[in-house]
């Protein structure tokens, strides 16, 4: 049974599965999108989520919660140039993003043992999938809007007129 356990173990030690988390999570941020079993992309989407919201909370070294945030990530991935790139191009793309940041998409069996496979990516870095959609910024809004009752007043008037010219 697994009574209490919030994550998966992946088959392997503690020591293991964090040193392969933290190798998956710089290939992931230095090569933009990796391909892996589907739970290992799983568990790798929760251990560099979070990694990605420090590195955009404050991605100014000169502060000390800025200098705490690259130290508490630097503890996790054990790589300094992916903790460059990381607080360098990755949080200036995903700073207005309030959060998932990571894309799995399923790509079938693997030939040798049947793993099921699948590509996990960072979501502002693929241009083919982003290149239909405009950039924009969207705002929140209230749910009174009153543009449904302008939007039938106006038809109503064009018949009207049409009525008129037709007598």
């Amino acid at each position: 049974m697994r009574h209490g356990k919030k994550f998966n173990h992946l088959g392997r030690t503690a020591a293991h599965r964090k040193a392969m988390l933290a190798n998956m999570a710089c290939s992931l941020i230095e090569h933009k999108r990796i391909n892996t079993t589907i739970a290992k992309a799983k568990a790798l989407k929760q251990f560099v989520e979070p990694l990605i919201t420090k590195s955009k909370i404050d991605n100014n070294q000169t502060t000390e919660k800025g200098t705490h945030n690259r130290r508490v990530v630097f503890s996790n991935l054990r790589s300094k140039e992916a903790v460059t790139e990381l607080f360098g191009t990755v949080a200036e793309k995903v700073g207005d993003r309030p959060g998932g940041y990571t894309r799995i998409i399923k790509l079938g069996n693997r030939l040798g043992d049947n793993a099921d496979m699948a590509m996990i990516e960072l979501v502002d870095f693929n241009e083919i999938y982003n290149a239909g959609k405009p950039a924009k910024k969207t705002t929140r809004r209230s749910r009174r809007g009153g543009g449904k009752k302008v939007e039938a007043v106006a038809p109503v008037a064009d018949t009207k007129t049409t009525d008129d010219s037709e007598e």
